[in-house]
């Protein structure tokens, strides 16, 4: 959908935009705001690439302090009154808080922090945040942190500054947090909600929600209830550590007559999981792993019904689910099942040919999914029993970051909004208990807060993690919206937030 006839629409269903008892004044306030979108979508573009251009990649150290100055400049050009770092034992975040005066307040879950990249494998240098033309799309943006997530957050701040443009303020307070560790499993983020001032104001808030470009390629948009918890960590097996096996790398030969700590991993990794790889198998992993209610197989089916399988395997690349399960399994798996996967296993040579050594070390990259009511204490803790148990206590369980699940009622306010604005979009969103990705919602809806979280956003990306990820900037997919009708969003969502009941 082009920026002109963006506006046009967005002026001629002014009359339906707002909420049903809305008054008058009201209506015209939300009409100067959408004006402004338009009027601005340059200026909003090119905020964006300044943010991309910016790298910040935690798990490197590269560009992070600049990123988090970056990003405070940004909120505070957007209106945010106060503006602070919060010092961490990593790297800092942030806490801004925006007082327009209004009876309710929203929280807001930043991050600016983006993953690795390897630029031989992009079609465009991924800090140059090219505008390239996407056959299908349209205009997309194309660097790292497209989608996730600097292109949703820069599309919430430009509704900031069109509210600000038009002459008005924002119809609810906002309260911000943001970490620059998201990518490596937050493991200071609670450092920053949990300081006495930050509580205190998020306790005020209805809710927290991430800004995020919801749409998928045919424009449905999912909303899910909560996402899965997530342990990062790697396991290292050394001579070192086993007491067996060599403290240097030596050459092959030696095998006949020294232990491997390599194959030493790969046993202990064995024991693990079931023999097929799907099934966890550590000892009180996810003993207290919440089944699926009723309600949310429900859930789960309608979504079963409207989503289409041979798409989904398509956009995977993969021609069967685990077990060989149907569609509708396959989503409930999806959702509800805890899992141990080998994100990357290391030992030893890997470059060209041949190098004749036995390895004094070997390390696997570890990620363990967590479903409610799992907790990521107990699982480590549980991992590291089960090594001892069987034998493998000398290796290292080295955890990198991870945080507990998190979920949301379906009738909280902020649910309730969120799926009036995309129902008056005309599109009517596939819900699902949870989301198997996962992020740090849990320092939100757990103790002391215990608020509503969730994402929400229209607009399309994809690519997070991947080379070429983008965001769409011009759509010339009537069924997708570009920036413009991603700020247009937010701007409702906020409106409709200040007056749901």
């Amino acid at each position: 959908m082009d920026r002109r006839s963006f506006l046009q629409g967005a002026l001629a269903g002014a009359a339906s935009l707002p909420l049903k008892h809305r008054a008058h004044a009201q209506q015209a306030e939300v009409n100067l705001i959408l004006a402004q979108i338009e009027k601005h979508h340059d200026e909003s573009v090119q905020r964006l690439q300044e943010w991309i251009k910016q790298p910040s990649i935690a798990a490197e150290n590269k560009g992070v302090s600049e990123g988090c100055d970056l990003t405070m400049h940004l909120l505070r050009d957007a209106g945010f009154g106060e503006v602070r770092k919060i010092p961490t034992d990593g790297q800092p975040g942030i806490f801004a808080t925006l007082d327009a005066g209004a009876a309710r307040t929203l929280g807001l879950y930043f991050m600016y922090d983006v993953k690795q990249v390897d630029p031989t494998e992009w079609s465009s240098p991924p800090w140059a945040a090219a505008l390239i033309e996407k056959p299908g799309l349209g205009t997309v943006l194309i660097g790292r942190g497209a989608v996730n997530q600097k292109g949703p957050e820069a599309a919430f701040i430009a509704a900031l500054h069109a509210i600000r443009a038009a002459g008005r303020r924002p119809p609810v307070n906002l309260v911000l947090v943001a970490e620059g560790e998201e990518e490596i499993g937050s493991p200071h983020f609670p450092q920053i909600v949990h300081r006495p001032e930050v509580t205190a104001a998020l306790r005020r808030c209805t809710g927290i929600f991430m800004p995020s470009a919801e749409q998928d390629l045919d424009g449905v948009v999912m909303m899910t209830l909560g996402a899965k918890g997530v342990i990062e960590l790697e396991l290292v097996s050394s001579g070192e550590h086993w007491g067996r096996g060599p403290r240097h790398d030596i050459h092959s030969s030696n095998k006949a007559r020294v232990d491997s700590p390599a194959w030493h991993l790969v046993d202990a990794l064995m024991t693990l999981v079931s023999r097929d790889g799907n099934e966890p198998a550590i000892e009180g992993f996810a003993e207290r792993a919440r089944p699926l209610s009723p309600a949310e197989k429900s859930m789960i089916a309608d979504a079963a019904r409207r989503m289409d399988e041979s798409s989904a395997k398509k956009q995977l690349g993969v021609d069967h689910w685990v077990h060989d399960v149907g569609w509708q399994e396959a989503l409930e798996l999806l959702v509800s099942r805890p899992t141990v996967n080998i994100e990357g296993l290391v030992g030893g040579y890997t470059g060209p040919g041949g190098k004749t050594i036995l390895p004094h070390r070997a390390v696997a990259k570890i990620d363990m999914r967590l479903v409610p009511d799992m907790k990521a204490s107990e699982a480590l803790g549980a991992l590291k029993a089960h090594l001892a148990k069987h034998g493998f206590g000398d290796i290292e369980a080295n955890m990198t970051g991870g945080y507990d699940p998190n979920s949301t009622p379906a009738d909280a306010a902020l649910v309730r909004a969120q799926s009036a604005v995309y129902k008056r979009h005309s599109i009517d969103p596939i819900v699902l208990p949870r989301s198997a990705g996962s992020w740090p919602g849990y320092v939100f809806t757990d103790e002391p807060l215990h608020l509503p979280a969730g994402h929400f956003g229209l607009g399309h990306g994809s690519g997070a993690h991947a080379p070429d990820e983008y965001y769409v900037i011009e759509s010339k997919n009537p069924k997708l919206y570009g920036i413009d009708g991603a700020v247009r969003s937010f701007v409702e969502y906020l409106y409709e937030l200040a007056v749901i009941k």
